[in-house]
C-alpha cells in the first residue's frame, strides 16, 4: 500500500516538474525574476557616490592649494577638472549638469592660512539632488579637514579652513525637489501602461476583438481611438500632480509650464506604446498585468535615477537604464521645474524620448497588422 502511495506521488510530481519547464513564463517568473531582482537592488541600493564631476577653480596656486587638489584627485569620490570659469560659464555648467560640485580657492590662500592661521574656500552643489549634494560636501570637506590636521602637527598655532557652502537651486535642502520629478515620472509611467496593457486583450476575452479582425480598421486608426481617450486621463493625472506639487509641496515651476507639458505628452504616448505592445502580445488580462506592471515596476523605480544615481552604477545596469523612459523625463522634468532650462539645453534628452515613441508606435503598428490580416 505505502508502495503504490510513493509511486503515485512520484507519478504526480513529476508531472509538476514537467508542467512547470514546459510553462516557460511561470519558469521565468520562479527563477528569472528573483535573480533580475537581486542583481538590479544589490547594485542599484547603494547611497555612496563615486567619480562626481568637480570643478577646481584655483585663484591662488600655491603648495597648500595644490596638496588639497592632490588629495582630492586621490579619492574615488571625485573627478577632478581644473580650470576657471566666469560664474555665467559656471551656473550653465550646473545647468547642464556637466558638474556636480565646484571648488574655489580664491586669491592667497595659503598665504592667510599659513600667516593669518585662518582661510575660506568656497564649495558650490547642485542641490537639485540634496542628498547627493549633502553627501558630496561630506566627502570634500572631510578631505580639507584631513589637510588640516596634517598642518596642525607641523604648526606652532592652530589653522582652520572654513568652508562656505551654496546650495543652489535648492538652497533650503527640501525633499520635494528631488521626489516630485521622481513620483512624477514614476507614477504617470505605470499608469499609463497599466491602462493601456489591459486595453486589447479585454477585447480578446470579451470577443470582441473578432469584429475587428473582419473590419476594414487601419492599425494606426486603432491605436488612435485606443489610446486618445487614455492620453487624455493621462494629462489630467498629470495637472493634478503639478498642481498639488505646486501648492501643496512649495515645488516651484522655474522653467516654461508649455515646455513641460508637450515633454510630457512625448512621454505619456511612450508610455502607452509600451502598454499597447504588452496587451498585444498577451492573452489574457492577468498575463498583461505581470507584464506590464510587475516587470516594469523595478526598473522604473530604481533606474529612473531619482532615488540612486544611476552614473554610480555597473556599466550593464547603466545601459539597461538608458532604455528605461523615465530616466529620460525625469531628467526634463527636474531641468526643467528646478533650473529652469529650455528646450536648447535638453534637446538630447527629448529625442531620445520622441526616437523611443516613434520605434514603439511602428512596432505597434506591425504587430497589429499582422492580428489584423
Amino acid at each position: 500500500m505505502k508502495s503504490m502511495a510513493a509511486k503515485q506521488l512520484s507519478a504526480l510530481v513529476g508531472k509538476e516538474f514537467r508542467q512547470m519547464l514546459r510553462d516557460r513564463k511561470s519558469l521565468f517568473m520562479l527563477v528569472g525574476v528573483p535573480v533580475m531582482q537581486i542583481v538590479i537592488f544589490g547594485f542599484a541600493l547603494t547611497n555612496e557616490i563615486t567619480h562626481a564631476k568637480i570643478l577646481v577653480e584655483d585663484y591662488s596656486r600655491d603648495p597648500v592649494t595644490q596638496r588639497i587638489v592632490d588629495k582630492i584627485q586621490a579619492s574615488t569620490y571625485f573627478d577632478v577638472e581644473e580650470g576657471s570659469l566666469m560664474p555665467d560659464a559656471l551656473n550653465v555648467a550646473f545647468r547642464k549638469g556637466q558638474i556636480k560640485l565646484a571648488v574655489v580657492f580664491p586669491v592667497n590662500f595659503g598665504s592667510s592660512l599659513l600667516h593669518l592661521h585662518r582661510a575660506d574656500v568656497q564649495i558650490i552643489a547642485d542641490a537639485s539632488d540634496p542628498n547627493t549634494a549633502v553627501t558630496l560636501t561630506k566627502y570634500l570637506s572631510s578631505i580639507i579637514a584631513d589637510y588640516q590636521m596634517e598642518l596642525d602637527r607641523t604648526s606652532k598655532a592652530p589653522l582652520q579652513i572654513e568652508p562656505e557652502v551654496t546650495m543652489l537651486y535648492n538652497p533650503e535642502l527640501k525633499g520635494a525637489p528631488t521626489f516630485v520629478p521622481g513620483v512624477v515620472a514614476f507614477v504617470i509611467f505605470l499608469i499609463c501602461i497599466g491602462m493601456t496593457s489591459i486595453s486589447v486583450v479585454k477585447e480578446k476575452e470579451l470577443g470582441t476583438m473578432e469584429v475587428l479582425l473582419v473590419s476594414p480598421l487601419r492599425p494606426a486608426l486603432f491605436l488612435m481611438a485606443k489610446g486618445l481617450p487614455y492620453l487624455a486621463v493621462s494629462l489630467l493625472n498629470l495637472i493634478i500632480v503639478l498642481l498639488m506639487s505646486v501648492f501643496l509641496l512649495d515645488m516651484p515651476i522655474r522653467g516654461s509650464i508649455v515646455l513641460l507639458l508637450a515633454e510630457s505628452v512625448i512621454f505619456i504616448v511612450c508610455a502607452l506604446a509600451i502598454g499597447m505592445v504588452v496587451s498585444i502580445t498577451s492573452k489574457t488580462q492577468q498575463d498583461a498585468f505581470m507584464n506590464g506592471q510587475l516587470n516594469m515596476m523595478a526598473p522604473a523605480y530604481l533606474l529612473t535615477g531619482f532615488l540612486f544615481p544611476v552614473e554610480n552604477m555597473p556599466l550593464p545596469l547603466r545601459l539597461l537604464a538608458n532604455l528605461v523612459p523615465s530616466r529620460w523625463y525625469y531628467i526634463i522634468v527636474k531641468d526643467i521645474m528646478l533650473k529652469g532650462m529650455g528646450l536648447q539645453s535638453i534637446w538630447k534628452e527629448s529625442l531620445v524620448l520622441v526616437g523611443m515613441t516613434v520605434v514603439l508606435l511602428w512596432v505597434n503598428t506591425r504587430i497589429l497588422k499582422v492580428r489584423l490580416q
